[in-house]
């Protein structure tokens, strides 16, 4: 007998998610500008940040700058913690914040591995990195894609094989960040050489 899931037409789902290159970026910081722009963030805050990694003894030393935001999980801790579900996860594996149903309370930074939250006091809600959403649903990148000089940040449907992300995961080693904390996040790292 025929398995028909096998025989279905129906291309799966999109899930959204980011692959950076740690090596290529520059530390210029034109994502995060790019970001605190298109997304109206308030002085003083961010979507979106650069890491510093240091790496060697000296005189061998090395430094990587590793491009971060919310890790967009398909198992998020801020969801299952959050008591009046103001986070959610749409089908495409985007979590967002309804600020009309945040009260908050800031479980989800406590419960985010990550630390990609912060209290927005002119929404008077948790607010985080919406892989700019908008954009998104226009056919338009994220800004911080968009603006990325070194060429570190690609995004893309992680579930299709033909997508610069896919491509870039199947061609290259790679790993994630608190993996072990089994939140399956959604941006991965290509590895240095």
């Amino acid at each position: 007998m025929a398995n028909p899931a096998k025989e279905s037409n129906t291309p799966p789902k999109k899930r959204w998610g980011f692959v950076m290159e740690p090596e290529r970026c520059i530390d210029c910081e034109a994502c995060m500008v790019a970001c605190s722009v298109e997304n109206q963030v308030p002085l003083g805050e961010h979507r979106n940040w650069i890491s510093h990694k240091e790496m060697g003894i000296f005189p061998d030393l090395n430094i990587t700058f590793m491009p971060e935001n919310c890790h967009h999980c398909s198992n998020p801790p801020c969801e299952r913690v959050c008591p009046t579900g103001a986070t959610y996860r749409r089908d495409d594996g985007i979590v967002l914040v309804d600020y009309d149903k945040c009260i908050g309370c800031k479980y989800c930074m406590m419960a985010c591995p990550y630390d990609a939250r912060y209290v927005n006091e002119e929404k008077q809600a948790v607010d985080k990195c919406t892989f700019c959403v908008h954009r998104l649903d226009a056919g338009l990148p994220p800004a911080c894609v968009e603006t990325c000089v070194g060429g570190a940040r690609h995004f893309g449907d992680l579930n299709d094989p033909y997508s610069e992300v896919s491509k870039l995961l199947a061609t290259h080693d790679y790993y994630q960040l608190y993996e072990e904390a089994g939140t399956g996040p959604a941006i991965y790292y290509i590895r240095g050489k």
